[in-house]
C-alpha cells in the first residue's frame, strides 16, 4: 500500500512550485487588500454622512401655528 501511495504524491509535489505558492498568495493578498480598502473608505463616507445628518436642524414647524387651507378649492372636488 505505501508504495502505491509513495509514486503518486511525488509527481503532485513536483507540480507545484515555491513560486506559483507565492503567486497565488499576492494575488490573494492583494484582492483582500482592495476589499479591506473598499470597506474602510466606505465606513468613512457613511461615517461623515452620519455627522452631516446629525448636525441638520431636524426641528419640525408646529403644526397649531399655521392656519387651516382649505384643499378642496382643486378641481377633483368639484369646488372650482
Amino acid at each position: 500500500m505505501l508504495l502505491n501511495y509513495k509514486p503518486l504524491t511525488l509527481p503532485c509535489i513536483l507540480l507545484i512550485n515555491q513560486i506559483d505558492v507565492v503567486t497565488v498568495l499576492i494575488i490573494v493578498v492583494v484582492i483582500f487588500s482592495f476589499l479591506l480598502i473598499l470597506g474602510v473608505r466606505k465606513s468613512y463616507l457613511l461615517k461623515k454622512e452620519n455627522d452631516r445628518l446629525n448636525s441638520m436642524n431636524t426641528t419640525i414647524e408646529d403644526e397649531k401655528e399655521k392656519p387651516y387651507k382649505d384643499f378642496t378649492d382643486g378641481h377633483m372636488y368639484g369646488g372650482s
